[in-house]
Parts: structure tokens; sequence; C-alpha cells
């Protein structure tokens, strides 16, 4: 409905109605005023109104528009040959190795070569789903294998998922001295117990009817909550980095690789290269 604005400017009449059309392509628009058929801006600036021009600015409105499109969405996968154990839970495992009653728990060196090198032997996922593996080597005592525990049991399903062991219980006695102590007297008392793990050992396995993404936040928390490097994968992200490897090794063009220089001694590395270094090629310690 028009609107007519009348007044006096410099002493003589004038009319400017004001017409409000509708919407268009999306925002609402005012038609310019008009004064005896003369639009405002063929007149003088005089007989304009201040601000007029913003007030006749379209509005502009937000105008959602539905649409249709394909989706291709691919089907879930198939978990019938799994089959979940009867518990399911990651067990407790003792602090403490238990001895017969007549036998003085022994006491044992450092043993560092049980953290040294790849891991020959435990390096696969058995059920051939997600878990964590080693990066390096190192030392887990029961305080690491029940925070493993507590996590593991209580964010993952347990009417779906399972969880094993890969590692033993702590079996290896670590001494120690109590502060203060003068030195001398023979080797001290036994602290606690650990379990030492090499590069590439699987700590523990999880499976069941679940994808990887359901299992990877607890997994992940859990790797980074270990004294050691470690770190949550699949079985499939293994196989893939295993295929990588073997890949880049044989296209490799360069003649001059780790195990070349260090197996010709060049520049005299046998001098100052570690014994492990012969033997792994800067791969491990």
């Amino acid at each position: 409905m028009p609107a007519v604005v009348a007044g006096v400017l410099n002493g003589g009449l004038f009319m400017c109605p004001v017409v409000v059309a509708g919407v268009l392509n999306g925002g609402l628009f005012m038609s310019p005023a008009v004064v005896a058929g003369v639009p405002i801006g063929g007149l003088s600036n005089k007989l304009q109104f201040p601000g007029l021009e913003e007030l006749l600015k379209p509005i502009q409105t937000s105008v959602r528009v539905h649409s249709a499109g394909m989706k291709n969405y691919l089907p879930p996968p198939n978990f019938d040959h799994i089959e979940l154990p009867e518990k399911p839970k990651l067990t407790f495992m003792d602090k403490v190795p238990q001895y017969p009653s007549n036998m003085r728990p022994p006491k044992m060196a450092k043993r560092l070569t049980l953290m040294r090198g790849p891991e020959p032997i435990h390096n696969q996922f058995i059920y051939k789903q997600y878990g964590i593996v080693a990066l390096c080597g190192g030392r887990l005592h029961s305080g690491h294998i029940e925070m493993m525990r507590m996590t593991i049991n209580r964010k993952m399903d347990a009417s779906k998922m399972f969880a094993v062991w890969r590692i033993d219980s702590p079996w290896q006695p670590l001494t120690r001295k109590g502060q203060g102590k003068r030195m001398g007297g023979g080797k001290g008392p036994i602290d606690h117990y650990v379990t030492p793990i090499k590069a590439g050992r699987v700590i523990l396995e999880l499976g069941g009817k679940c994808e990887f993404e359901q299992a990877l936040p607890f997994l992940e928390e859990v790797a980074h909550k270990l004294p050691i490097r470690a770190k949550a994968t699949s079985y499939e992200m293994m196989m893939a980095e295993k295929e990588e490897a073997e890949k880049m090794a044989r296209e490799n063009i360069n003649p001059y690789t780790k195990e070349y220089v260090i197996k010709n001694n060049m520049g005299g590395c046998w001098r100052w290269i570690s014994p492990y270094d012969k033997k792994w090629f800067f791969d491990y310690v």
C-alpha cells in the first residue's frame, strides 16, 4: 500500500508517495519515491529527504533452499565371523611374581639387552584388529599396567569388544638402596618388578564387533600415558606401513644406504659407531 509523505520545503508544498513492492531475489526492496511522476533522483537536492536513499535500499534476508542430491553410503562392515570370549575385559596382573615359600626371591642385573633392538616374536596382531604397539624399548611396572587395565575396561563396550594382554606380568626385579645409605654392603633389596619390552612389541590387543574409529580415542589415551613411545594402530595400518617400507627399499636408487656405508666402513665409521649399529644400522639403539 503506497504511503504519502507531505511537507513544506523552502516555502513550497510537496508530496512524495513511497511504494513498497515486495520480495525480489530473496531481498525486500522499496520502489524509489516519485514526485509528480519524476523520480527523486531527477529533482534538485533540496527536495530530497536526508537519509531517504538509505531507507530505500534493498533489505537482505537469508533464504534457505531445499536441495536433493544422490547419496552413496557404504554398507557397514560385517562382524558375523567374530566370536566374543567369555571374559572380554583385561585381567588383573600381579605386582610381584609368586615364588615357592622355601625360595628366596632372586635378584638380577640390569640386563639392558632385554630392551634393545626389535621384537622378534610378538610383533603382529593375533586377532588382526586393533591394539597398542611400542615404538621403542622400555620397562613397564605395575602402575602402568594397572592404568592400561582400568582405562580400557572402563571405556570399552564389553558387550561388543574384548581386550587381551600381549605382555607378561612384572617379573624382572629392580633393586634400590635406601636414601642416605653408605656405599657398599652388597646388592640392595628388591624395590619393585618390571616388564621389559622391545621396539615393535604388541602391548595389548583389542577386537570385537567395532570399527577402529570407535576404539581409537581410548587407545590413544593409553598410548600417550605410557612411559615409552607407543601408538594405537590397526592390522591394516601395520600391513600398509610394512608394504611402504618394502616399496621404498625396493625403489631406492641411492646406492649409499645406511647398511652399505656401515658394512664398508666408509669414512672410518667403525671407530665411533656402536656395535649395535653394525647389527641394526641405526634403526634401533
